[in-house]
């Protein structure tokens, strides 16, 4: 039997990149996947591919920035399977220029997207997951551990992601619900065409990496997050996962 057959799953963020290979994961390991985001041709082409694998998937198009759009992903997710067991926080705007070209605006969307999405999601989810002792998984950076440069209010959400995880985590060990943190460094469609365009980046890149590639969105993120949610790691709460290949080692 796979290891989450009979558990639903909500990824925001799901029709793809990093989103859509966990999506992926999580369905090939049993579980029913509910995928939201704001494209609904993503979102299906990733609930199809689900479906022709033999699984089964459900699409919620919304803004997780908005937040009767995140109570009503909880809701739907709930009302088409019958129960929520692991919630992925996975959607996340992004806004790279030096601090000091910064702007209040691109922090805002930084902040609405990342911590306040993740926050209002587990708010929502949570009479859910008392019942079915569930896990939640936030995405978190390697980029924002090491400061790197131009990611200042990326960095400032994906830390205070990390501070809300640990929070939930001690706060909510009670109802046994586990609450962890994945860094991931995967090569989605978005870091192909930069690296196409950036090829000496992308050298560089890889240069601080010790197993020498990027994750696949799948393979490499989406198996570990489906590994993390399952029994097989029912001792584990409060962590930061590093699924970047050691690059954190070297920076």
């Amino acid at each position: 039997m796979a290891r989450l057959s009979g558990k639903t799953a909500l990824v925001t963020g799901g029709g793809q990149g990093v989103g859509r290979g966990i999506a992926l994961a999580l369905a090939a390991a049993g579980a029913f996947v509910v995928i939201t985001g704001r494209t609904e041709n993503k979102l299906k082409d990733t609930a199809d591919e689900i479906t022709e694998r033999g699984g089964r998937a459900h699409t919620v198009v919304g803004d997780v920035g908005e937040r009767d759009d995140v109570d009503r992903m909880v809701a739907e997710t709930v009302r088409e399977f019958g129960r929520l067991d692991v919630l992925v926080n996975n959607a996340q705007s992004s806004v790279q220029r030096r601090l000091e070209q910064t702007t209040y605006d691109d922090v805002e969307l930084t902040y609405r997207s990342g911590p306040l999405a993740a926050f209002h999601a587990m708010q929502a989810a949570l009479p859910h997951l008392k019942a079915s002792r569930g896990s939640v998984v936030n995405l978190g950076s390697s980029a924002a551990i090491q400061g790197e440069v131009t990611f200042a209010a990326y960095a400032m959400a994906k830390e205070a992601v990390r501070g809300l995880t640990k929070v939930a985590a001690r706060e909510w060990g009670a109802y046994g619900i586990r609450v962890n943190v994945v860094c991931p460094a995967a090569l989605s469609p978005a870091a192909e065409a930069f690296f196409a365009d950036h090829p000496e980046k992308a050298e560089s890149v890889l240069a601080g990496i010790p197993l020498g590639r990027m994750g696949d969105p799948e393979t490499d993120i989406g198996r570990a997050v489906a590994a993390l949610v399952s029994d097989d790691m029912a001792y584990l709460t409060g962590a930061t996962l590093m699924l970047e290949g050691g690059r954190t080692l070297l920076g």
